[in-house]
């Protein structure tokens, strides 16, 4: 029996699932809702109503060479790819509430481009920076596991952060204890273990890979637990969570697991019939690798 547990769509089942998709032309100001939407995002960006987000989480191709799906999206110079961030992220931010929250993710090449544009737009609180140990390393080059977040908001008075619900278990490396009981750290029988509150720094994910159930084909596809520690840092139950590239559905899935509304744009129809799979299974089954009764599991 094969240990891949890659998802995939099969044949039978994509009518059923396309189905449930709502068609760029048949988008409404209430069926957005809870739904995937499979069409062009910059078209749909002057459909959809302003403030409907209390969180955006934005993962646009990144200015590498990459193939998703029926679409290539090809290096360009930083200029160019800041014009074509330009050329739409205003906009976006219309999508935002006064009191929302914008995670922006890229890679380190753009960083100062990233930086720039949601300066003009938000107030930045925050870089995370996250690991993930993927790829082969390079013979001229320090090997790039790295990636960045700009974690940004409307209001820098007034606005989510639910640090209690994000916080991570560690195992304890220097147990220290006063008159002869733990101090701050917890002996189980498991092992020795601390809460702490969480860092812009994240080394204890994993990219998905072919052994994982939430793994698809989509070449860049993000960890639902670090989907799950943006969508429960900023945002609260019942709030609507939306992302403008949806890929194969990772935060929609997430933001469904934890009981938030969402709203995914997918310009590859293959990749929203996944994430409408996927959307599907989590009616069956809401866990999340790595976060297990409120805490976040650490290295």
């Amino acid at each position: 029996m094969s240990c891949n547990r890659t998802l995939t769509v099969l044949p039978d089942e994509a009518d059923m699932l396309r189905q449930m998709l709502v068609e760029e032309d048949a988008v409404t100001m209430q069926n957005f809702r809870n739904s995937v939407i499979h069409g062009d995002t910059f078209r749909l960006l002057e459909i959809l109503p302003d403030e409907m987000a209390d969180l955006i989480v934005l993962d646009p191709p990144y200015n590498l060479r990459r193939t998703f799906g029926t679409y290539q999206f090809k290096t360009t110079t930083a200029k160019g790819y800041e014009s074509y961030l330009r050329s739409w992220f205003s906009t976006l931010c219309k999508k935002l509430k006064p009191t929302g929250s914008l995670y922006f993710c890229g890679d380190w090449t753009m960083a100062s481009v990233l930086q720039n544009l949601m300066q003009e737009e938000l107030t930045v609180i925050n870089r995370i920076t996250w690991k993930r140990e993927k790829g082969r390393g390079a013979m001229s080059n320090w090997k790039n596991c790295m990636e960045d977040i700009w974690f940004g908001v409307k209001d820098k008075k007034h606005y989510t952060f639910n640090a209690h619900d994000v916080m991570t278990r560690h195992p304890v490396r220097a147990p220290y204890r006063v008159n002869g009981k733990p101090k701050d750290w917890d002996d189980t029988s498991e092992g020795k273990f601390r809460k702490t509150y969480p860092s812009n720094l994240m080394d204890d994910l994993s990219v998905p890979f072919w052994s994982m159930p939430e793994n698809t084909e989509h070449p860049t596809q993000k960890p639902e637990k670090l989907l799950a520690r943006i969508i429960l840092a900023s945002s609260n139950e019942g709030d609507m969570v939306f992302d403008p590239f949806l890929g194969s559905g990772t935060t929609a899935v997430v933001a469904k697991k934890l009981g938030r509304q969402f709203c995914g744009i997918e310009q590859d129809e293959n990749y929203c019939l996944l994430s409408q799979k996927r959307l599907l299974r989590a009616c069956e089954d809401a866990s999340i690798q790595g976060y297990e009764n409120g805490l976040f599991i650490g290295k």
